[in-house]
């Protein structure tokens, strides 16, 4: 990390539409590291809650992260639909918090956006130096998202200062709109994945009493997965098994694929997800061809690399453009399960070690420094005027 940003102090205020407690991805990655050097107020999106009369707001510490607070907040479902009210409320509580001796800590923040939706309430109307948004995904071909959300994600792309994209397709295209637009895809936590290498690491009693070879699966279970090819995988594997691993949302889990091989174990502690791969011998990333994968670019690649098992995707754009020289790409199920077969059998271990190199090149440590950088260069630029909302 370069001087500029030791010294370089700012708080940071989150607008997350993904909770700090559910999946351990991008956002709790980045701001574990990022609150080492700055405070961080993580605000999570609101939900609507029957049974109560009036908002109501919640704020904790991060027991693990000291320099992290979480505020969660819950609206009326009687009011959830008049988004007006809801833009005034959730500004209203976050004013309130911050109106306290915490508002001291948190006085000219940089405002980091994940959340589009959450642009009309506080976009320009916190006071802030900067606004951050990390595009993480391209949420507007997700299942379930708000009407509005086009438009507001219009509006925050051009009121940011810096904008951060999930890959290199949807850098190009966020590019189009701000020019100062940075792709930069997924870190990894190498020490932590790579104890799926270590002979002591436990593999879990589920996995363990299984027959040979075990396809696995771990993320989230949605819109995304290809769910005719897992179950093609356990049918033309019979001798074998599938897992899949993550908590599931926007889909019901009644409707999953049922075969005696097929296994959906649902979500699992972050800590244990090497212990899970170590127990894997071809690692999947079997997501369909559909609008809400055009733009992904998977966490879970470098993870799934660093373990040290083979890794057969299906022709993820981003996956071909950065991972084709690690991971076996198949382009039809025929050939995703044929090369799940091979690799079982004689995994390619060129590829595996690779991967294993390139996962050491790109921590999480790494990116995050080049985030700071890009924040920094700007706020040194005397571009950075207080932000006022239109």
């Amino acid at each position: 990390m370069n001087k500029g940003i030791q010294q370089l102090e700012y708080p940071i205020i989150v607008h997350s539409h993904l909770g700090w407690d559910w999946v351990w991805q991008r956002p709790q990655q980045f701001f574990s590291r990022l609150s080492e050097r700055h405070p961080v107020l993580f605000v999570e999106g609101p939900v609507p809650k029957s049974g109560i009369a009036t908002p109501a707001v919640e704020i904790r510490e991060v027991s693990e992260y000291p320099n992290i607070l979480v505020i969660r907040m819950a609206m009326p479902q009687r009011r959830w639909s008049d988004g007006d009210w809801v833009d005034n409320q959730r500004r209203r509580l976050v004013q309130e918090v911050l109106a306290g001796p915490l508002g001291e800590r948190f006085s000219e923040p940089v405002q980091w956006f994940y959340d589009p939706m959450a642009v009309t309430a506080f976009a320009g109307r916190m006071k802030e130096r900067a606004i951050v948004f990390d595009c993480m995904d391209q949420l507007s071909q997700f299942r379930g998202v708000p009407d509005t959300l086009v438009a507001r994600e219009r509006k925050l792309l051009e009121m940011a200062d810096v904008v951060f994209a999930g890959g290199p397709k949807l850098g190009k295209e966020k590019r189009k709109i701000n020019p100062n637009t940075y792709a930069y895809g997924c870190g990894v936590d190498v020490d932590h994945f790579g104890k799926a290498m270590l002979s002591g690491t436990v593999v879990p009693k589920e996995i363990a009493r299984l027959t040979k070879p075990v396809f696995g699966f771990f993320g989230v279970v949605d819109e995304r997965m290809d769910y005719e090819l897992v179950t093609k995988l356990a049918d033309m594997t019979p001798y074998g098994n599938v897992i899949i691993i993550g908590p599931s949302t926007k889909v019901d889990p009644t409707s999953f694929p049922n075969r005696e091989n097929l296994h959906w174990l649902g979500g699992c502690d972050y800590d244990l997800l090497p212990n899970y791969a170590r127990g894997f011998d071809v690692c999947l990333v079997p997501f369909a061809l559909n609008e809400a994968t055009e733009y992904i670019n998977p966490t879970k690649v470098l993870e799934y690399l660093v373990t040290g098992r083979p890794v057969v995707s299906t022709v993820i754009e981003d996956v071909v453009l950065q991972f084709s020289k690690f991971v076996k790409i198949a382009g039809s199920h025929e050939e995703f399960i044929r090369l799940c077969q091979r690799e079982a059998l004689h995994p390619d271990q060129a590829a595996i070690q690779g991967g294993i190199d390139l996962g050491y090149r790109n921590t999480w440590e790494a990116v995050v420094s080049n985030l700071e950088r890009h924040v920094e260069d700007f706020l040194a630029s005397g571009k950075n005027a207080p932000v006022v909302a239109v």
